[in-house]
């Protein structure tokens, strides 16, 4: 999990636009970050096997 400190710096706006990071809405976390759902891989399968989030199950074949 983020610091505090970095998560309140990340939401700030940047002084150049290439600079602005992706972060997981829940822990904060920047690498593994998946765009469509805005969390990281780790919070992604905590709540896709929980079933907190729509339409996403778990493949078997």
């Amino acid at each position: 999990m983020a610091k505090t400190s970095v998560i309140a710096r990340s939401r700030k706006t940047p002084k150049f636009s290439s600079r602005k990071v992706n972060r997981c809405f829940k822990c904060g976390r920047k690498h593994g970050y998946m765009r469509d759902f805005g969390l990281c891989r780790i919070c992604f399968r905590e709540l896709a096997n929980e079933g907190m989030i729509p339409g996403i199950r778990k493949s078997s074949w």
